[in-house]
This record gives C-alpha cells, sequence and structure tokens, in this order.
C-alpha cells in the first residue's frame, strides 16, 4: 500500500506557475504582486453532509476547488493558490487518482498553483484553503451596500438544488435537463471573470452557497439596509422550462443552494455599464430586486403586488 508521501508525490504534485517553492517542504512560498493584497478563504465539503459518498471523484475534485475559488470571485479577486487537506477513508489510488485529475483540471482552468496541505486517514472530508490577490483598496465586501442600490445575480441559481432534488426522486427531469442541473451540481462554474469586472461597480458582493435568500441576509446584515425581491423578474422562467412544479422551481432558486452565482448589489447609474458587461461575458446578468432603508428586513413583491416575507431562507447546517 503507498504511503502518505507517495500518494502525494504520485497525485498532487504538479508544476507551479506562479509560486516560489510548492509542495514538497514544510511550507509554501508565495509572494503577491506589487499593489496586491491576499484575499483568503477555506471551505470543508463532508461525505454525506455536501456530497454522496459515491459521487463521482473526478467531478467532486472540480467541485472542491471551484467552491473557495468561488468565494474569492465574490471579493473581486483573482485566483493564484490553493492548499487542500484530505480525509481519506483508504489509499483508494483509482479514486484518488481521479479525484486528483478533476482537481486539477479545475486549477489549469483558473489558473491556481496547488502548494500545499495534508493527508490523513478517517472519514472523507476535503478542505481547500484558496488565496488570491485583488489590487488594494478594491475588494468587494459585504459591507459596502446602499438602499437604493439595485439588487442583481448572476447566471441562473436554482439549477443545482433541481439536480439535487432529482437524485433524491423529488422530481423526474428529462434527459437534457438533468444533465444541465446535474452539471450545475457537479461541476459549478464559479463567476470568477464576472467578480473580477464588478470591481468598482458592484456596491457589496457574496456567491451564493447556501441559498438566496439565506445568503442576501448576510449582506443586509453587515450593510444594515433591507431589501425588496420583486417575483416578477426573478430568473424563474428556465428552472420551469425543465418541467419542475413551479413551488419547487421558485424553492430552488430562492432556498437551494450550492450555485456559486454572485449576487451583488449596485448604483442604478449602473445598469448601462452591466448591460455592456452581460454583453461582453456571455453572462446573463438579472436584476431581482432594490435594496431599502429597512434595515435586514426582507421581502417579496409578488406580481399581485402583494408584500410577504419569504418561505425559506436556505441552508444552515446546525438548523
Amino acid at each position: 500500500m503507498p504511503s502518505e508521501f507517495d500518494l502525494i508525490r504520485r497525485h498532487f504534485t504538479r508544476p507551479a506557475a506562479h509560486t516560489e517553492l510548492a509542495v514538497g517542504d514544510d511550507a509554501a512560498l508565495i509572494a503577491p504582486r506589487a499593489g496586491m493584497r491576499l484575499a483568503v478563504s477555506t471551505d470543508m465539503l463532508v461525505a454525506g453532509t455536501h456530497f454522496f459518498a459515491d459521487t463521482d471523484p473526478e467531478a467532486l475534485g472540480w467541485k472542491t476547488l471551484a467552491v473557495n475559488v468561488s468565494d474569492l470571485a465574490a471579493m473581486g479577486a483573482e485566483p493564484r493558490w490553493a492548499l487542500l487537506a484530505l480525509a481519506l477513508p483508504t489509499a483508494d489510488e483509482a479514486w484518488i487518482a481521479a479525484f486528483a485529475r478533476g482537481l486539477f483540471a479545475f486549477a489549469a482552468r483558473f489558473g491556481v498553483d496547488l502548494v500545499g496541505g495534508d493527508t490523513t486517514r478517517g472519514p472523507l472530508n476535503l478542505c481547500v484553503t484558496a488565496i488570491g490577490e485583488v489590487p488594494a483598496g478594491e475588494a468587494v465586501t459585504r459591507a459596502g451596500a446602499r438602499a437604493g442600490d439595485d439588487l442583481w445575480v448572476t447566471g441562473q441559481p436554482g439549477r443545482a438544488a433541481l439536480g439535487l432534488a432529482h437524485l433524491r426522486g423529488d422530481v423526474v427531469l428529462d434527459a437534457d435537463a438533468a444533465t444541465c442541473c446535474l452539471d450545475a451540481l457537479t461541476r459549478p462554474q464559479p463567476r470568477v471573470d464576472a467578480g473580477l469586472a464588478l470591481r468598482g461597480i458592484a456596491t457589496a458582493m457574496l456567491d451564493v452557497s447556501d441559498g438566496l435568500v439565506g445568503d442576501l441576509g448576510h449582506i443586509l446584515e453587515c450593510s444594515n439596509v433591507g431589501a425588496l425581491l420583486d417575483a416578477a423578474t426573478l430568473p424563474l422562467e428556465p428552472l420551469l422550462a425543465t418541467g419542475a412544479d413551479p413551488r419547487l422551481a421558485r424553492r430552488c432558486l430562492l432556498a437551494g443552494g450550492d450555485d456559486y452565482e454572485l449576487l451583488f448589489s449596485a448604483p442604478p447609474s449602473a445598469r448601462p455599464s452591466l448591460a455592456a458587461l452581460q454583453s461582453r461575458l456571455g453572462l446573463p446578468l438579472n436584476r431581482i430586486g432594490t435594496l431599502t432603508p429597512d434595515a435586514r428586513q426582507l421581502v417579496i413583491r409578488e406580481a399581485d403586488g402583494t408584500l410577504r416575507a419569504p418561505d425559506a431562507r436556505g441552508y444552515d447546517h446546525f438548523a
């Protein structure tokens, strides 16, 4: 059976593109470019909590890095480095090789150097620390939103949750819809290009990991504002086109999570810039509401004009 260090050398050691000293020593040596600040984020994926134990390991390798890079995108940071800590039940080389393929496919696509980490025996647990760079003073936080700002979301939130509902048997999607939604669930595409482009435009931003409504609450709390979501402008139609029940589709969009889309605020004066950005990126930017002075209050305006609180808030690991 291979040793821990054999596994690291064989599967997780690759040439580094922008690192002084990477895998193989007690610590990595990295140097940010002049004028840059480091943005650092870490996330765990735990079998049985964040993914099914029989999930394709190559897709899991991709997702393990993607969910962390998404946090960097939400700060307007460019991903540069990552550290990986793995707890593995057994040293299954076929599984590890497939996981590494997915991980390094993502790393190559987004320009990330794997610079270190750790492995141990234990229940399957995957933890990445991702490090990126953002110009000094240009990071987009959750705390800059202002009453009167528009509220926007990139792409198509809800697809990942609909894919999970399909896996659980809560809905039966046709082949094309199932492929689309399962791809969103297992191989998310963090909106790095959008995050970089939104520096200087977005007043506050985060990525949607635990559900749009629940994650919006973090912006409302940090910025001390409220929000009015407009049901008529929510990007619900593509989810309904899969044949999903309208109530399920809406719940997936508002509270499903695992989307890794960007939710951000911007002043109304930025609408022309955002229209041009949407065209340049080839990525939908959906204006879904307005921020209000009513601190931490979130309401939805239905199609008939009535106002009501959302039915669900999103995922909470300890709820």
